[in-house]
């Protein structure tokens, strides 16, 4: 039997020692605070009739779906992202949906891959994480070892062909000083979903309870600190339900595609 790795067991090792641990599946969690300085991505994989619609869906929304790579027809290789990077295997955890609906959760997808299948990465809050973190604004969600909160909200995307969803956003506990520093710095991230699209009240954009994540860990908001609301790539899963696709991958909230491309050579796709 594996003995699997937890996250702070891979916080000071390689990123080759981290992407060896996922492809053997001796890790199957959260990348928040991982290969620090590293950009990270989350995951969409849908068939080729479906795959022009969703192209259109991100470019539409690019704060919550900032596209960063796209693979050919039936490649599981990113080769802008990582030379020794295969989609089927060097992630930790993956989501299977089944027409729009979530079927299960798999380790490895190599015996899925299809030949007409297109993958798509866009980039992931988690990457501007280490520049907050060098700017010592506390992230409490590493600190305590926990997935960040992540959240479906009443704010509507735009709808392109058969993708349509509600917004979803992560939080984190931002100490109620150091908002202006925070948007300085995600605004340099673009590709990463920039600054947060929210601060404060989470029921004005319909979140009705901070304690009742819908994916993630439960982050507590200290009297001196403030929500703050980043657009999450999760809304991509969301959009699946309307789209309905025979069958679509993404990875499991939290658990990205940790890359070979540093934060500060990252940019977004130009279509």
């Amino acid at each position: 039997m594996k003995k699997l790795l937890n996250n702070s067991e891979l916080q000071t090792v390689s990123l080759d020692e981290i992407r060896s641990a996922i492809r053997r599946g001796f890790f199957h969690g959260h990348t928040s605070g991982l290969a620090k300085g590293k950009l990270q991505g989350n995951l969409m994989v849908l068939p080729k009739d479906f795959a022009e619609d969703f192209m259109r869906f991100c470019l539409a929304n690019s704060k919550p779906c900032p596209l960063i790579a796209i693979g050919d027809v039936g490649s599981p290789l990113l080769p802008s992202l990582g030379i020794d990077l295969d989609i089927r295997t060097d992630i930790p955890a993956y989501n299977v949906y089944r027409d729009g609906q979530y079927s299960e959760s798999l380790s490895d997808i190599t015996d899925l891959w299809s030949d007409d299948w297109v993958a798509f990465v866009l980039g992931c809050s988690f990457t501007f994480e280490a520049a907050l973190d060098a700017a010592k604004v506390p992230l409490s969600h590493l600190n305590s070892n926990k997935n960040v909160s992540m959240y479906r909200t009443t704010v509507k995307t735009v709808s392109e062909g058969m993708f349509e969803a509600d917004l979803v956003v992560s939080m984190r506990p931002i100490p109620k000083h150091q908002k202006q520093l925070v948007i300085q710095i995600c605004e340099q991230f673009p590709f990463a979903h920039g600054a947060p699209c929210h601060w404060g009240c989470p029921q004005d954009i319909g979140i009705e309870n901070l304690e009742c994540p819908d994916w993630g860990d439960v982050i507590e908001v200290k009297e001196d600190e403030v929500p703050a609301f980043w657009a999450c790539g999760v809304t991509t899963q969301l959009a699946l339900q309307t789209a309905a696709p025979p069958i679509a991958i993404s990875h499991k909230p939290g658990s990205m595609l940790i890359t070979d491309v540093d934060n500060a050579d990252a940019k977004l796709i130009e279509i």
